[in-house]
């Protein structure tokens, strides 16, 4: 039974014609699949129908051909063709009673249209703005083409109609959509009726919402994005103006979709963005129309969104990657089981599925993307096997995850731990700045664990070979994790560089075990992922004097998938941290560090009290590879498989961890598939020679 605090959250609600079951929306957002994966991303999209979302949007679906994003996937409704793919779609997502929705994107100055090779239109004439920069303008749509560019976003909404679409959503949002373009003075210098006066960049969205109502809008309800700020000062669409437009079109769409300026600021990853950030540029909105809105935040709390519900700030609660990290969401709080909602830790790796172009993952589901691919359901797991017992050995977020799983499917289950807590390196992670809300991962395998009978948790268990051969288990996981190298070997250095013994040289792990440098220190990041920057903020807040050397071009490089480079960058910098960058580290000497630069390899020296390398880490396999020797005594033993998952395995984000924990526990007793592949794919159809 749901808590009656919540009943507000399962209100109807109604959008223009349609009907909502309920206040939960999951707007739209990417996953990687886009029209490359259309059935792995429509089944994704139905469990989320499944799970109890009473709106349920795609990603952003290219409208025309004149405007592409490659080489980011995502859907496309460029033609008839395109509707079969997105009938399934929202076939899949309108099961449970759910309605489903399409976001229409023409993309202007961010479609450099290289797949297509079309001339790029925009509202004026401007360098294309993408991720990468692309060296292509864009020309100014003349007023021929703008009636053009109304009459395809009319072709699309009908395409749309006949592919079973309930809802439509005009993306102006972000700083990709070409609405946002024609209401920013930033990309809108045009002269003529189209420009100058917010009533004349206005134009082009009310004859577009004017001709898509009348051409479907009986049946369909039509919804705004609009960016709540761009962030950019007087020049941009920003909070005041934002309210003015939607006071002067109060009643234009059948609901109000707003996001935050940039995609940035809207999917800012916890570690800068805290749950309902966008609360102050939304309140005060609703009096200013009669329409429903619907925002985001990264709504996690179902105590906060009812808070968004009965203040007036929000009709509904907008969720994309809470919705992601758990697709049942809305069912388990109805069916007052929140202690069983996997929370979003706002990692942002599922968004990394978009920026590198591959199928999305995240950190908290495993299942995500994967229900198509391999029949994963993220509530339910396969039968048991033939087997009766696993040994898990190690509780790090791979241990734990198959634990928990193995634990579902019914297997017994001994967890063994070396230390004295669960979590491995996310327990120690989530104590850095800014990573505190990872700490769910675990929060969340330690409750369900604690609620099964067939497990059995065993701290101060740092196991071998021998032990382990003498217990009788079936089954045995090696989870036990990795180190990090304090030689330098990593992308720099395939080999270890000198190092004066001399010179006090930590690791990530000293320092999150507490041993700490102090004075003038130099950290050497060739990990280029969160933890060299985590730990140039954490020294610099307890007095160190930082200097961060990175052989890329940027800090913290591969943040750039998560979102959050640029927010990194800015914080070390007004901490007075030293970011160098296009520089190695050759030579650690007494006293100071030889840096090399990556492009004429001229060197020069760093003085410093202390280095922290952050380099590559180390499997911690020997278990593993002592076991492996002894395989001929593992049938009198009773052993029927020893595998290793994990950093164990081979080191890498969180995520990754949990997906090979997952993994593990669905295939334990499962057949030999030989050479096939372990996932179905889609294969593009070979048109008619």
């Amino acid at each position: 039974m749901r808590d009656q605090r919540y009943d507000i959250l399962f209100e109807p609600m109604d959008i223009g014609p349609v009907t909502a079951k309920n206040r939960f929306y999951q707007v739209p957002h990417c996953n990687g699949g886009g029209y490359r994966d259309p059935s792995a991303a429509a089944e994704m999209r139905g469990i989320k129908a499944e799970g109890g979302w009473g709106v349920i949007f795609t990603e952003q679906c290219e409208m025309h051909h004149t405007s592409e994003i490659t080489p980011f996937i995502e859907l496309r409704l460029w033609e008839d063709k395109d509707i079969p793919m997105l009938r399934r779609m929202s076939e899949k997502m309108k099961t449970h009673g759910a309605l489903a929705g399409i976001q229409l994107a023409y993309s202007g100055i961010n479609g450099p249209n290289l797949y297509s090779k079309e001339v790029p239109l925009a509202v004026s004439a401007m360098p294309i703005r993408t991720f990468t920069n692309d060296p292509v303008q864009a020309r100014a749509l003349d007023k021929t083409e703008i009636r053009d560019l109304r009459r395809w976003f009319v072709n699309a909404a009908k395409r749309s109609k006949d592919a079973g679409f309930d809802l439509i959503c005009l993306y102006g949002a972000h700083g990709f959509g070409i609405f946002q373009h024609f209401l920013s003075r930033a990309t809108n210098q045009r002269s003529d009726e189209y420009g100058g006066s917010l009533e004349n960049r206005a134009r082009f969205v009310r004859e577009v919402i004017s001709d898509m109502r009348d051409a479907v809008g009986d049946t369909m309800a039509l919804t705004l994005r609009v960016s709540l700020d761009e962030t950019i000062g007087d020049l941009g669409f920003s909070n005041a103006e934002v309210r003015d437009f939607i006071e002067m079109n109060r009643d234009l769409p059948d609901l109000w979709d707003l996001a935050q300026g940039t995609w940035e600021d809207c999917s800012g990853p916890s570690r800068f963005k805290e749950e309902a950030a966008q609360e102050q540029l939304v309140r005060g909105i609703h009096e200013l129309t009669d329409k429903p809105i619907v925002g985001v935040g990264r709504f996690t709390s179902p105590d906060v969104m009812t808070k968004m519900i009965r203040t007036g700030t929000l009709d509904f609660i907008g969720c994309a990657r809470p919705s992601i990290a758990d697709p049942f969401l809305p069912k388990k709080i109805e069916e007052g089981r929140i202690e069983d909602i996997r929370e979003c830790i706002g990692c942002n790796i599922c968004i990394t599925g978009d920026m590198t172009m591959s199928i999305s993952r995240c950190t908290q589901n495993p299942t995500f993307m994967e229900e198509w691919r391999k029949g994963w359901h993220p509530e339910r797991m396969n039968s048991k096997g033939a087997s009766s017992n696993v040994l898990v050995v190690g509780a790090g977020p791979a241990g734990l995850e198959a634990t928990r799983a193995l634990s579902e499917r019914g297997y017994d289950v001994a967890l063994a731990e070396a230390g004295t807590m669960l979590g491995g390196r996310v327990a120690r992670e989530r104590l850095l700045p800014g990573l505190s809300a990872w700490g769910r991962v675990v929060d969340y395998r330690e409750y369900q664990i604690s609620q099964k009978p067939n497990v059995e948790t065993y701290f101060d268990s740092a196991l071998d070979a021998d032990a382990i051969l003498e217990f009788g288990f079936e089954n045995i996981c090696v989870a036990t994790g990795a180190t990090w190298r304090r030689d330098g070997v990593s992308r720099q250095h395939v080999v270890p560089f000198p190092i004066d013994a001399a010179m006090p040289v930590f690791t990530p792990d000293d320092i999150m075990a507490g041993k700490k440098p102090t004075g003038n220190v130099v950290i050497y990041d060739d990990d280029h992922y969160y933890m060299g920057g985590v730990l140039a903020e954490l020294l610099a807040q307890e007095g160190c004097n930082v200097t961060i050397i990175t052989p890329s071009a940027y800090l913290s490089d591969w943040t750039v998938n998560t979102l959050e480079q640029h927010a990194i960058h800015q914080k070390l910098a007004r901490m007075g941290v030293n970011i160098v960058l296009n520089r190695g580290v050759v030579e650690i000497g007494n006293g100071h560090v030889v840096s090399n630069c990556t492009y004429t390899d001229i060197t020069q020296q760093f003085g410093c009290d202390a280095v922290v390398m952050v380099a590559s880490r180390q499997e911690t396999n020997g278990l593993y590879f002592d076991l492996k020797a002894r395989e001929a005594d593992w049938a009198d033993a009773g052993i029927k498989s020893v595998k290793i998952i994990g950093d164990a395995n081979a080191p890498g984000p969180i995520a990754w961890a949990t997906y090979a924990g997952h993994r593990y526990a669905r295939e334990v007793d499962g057949e030999d598939i030989g050479d096939d592949l372990p996932f179905r794919r889609e294969i593009t159809q070979l048109a008619a020679e």
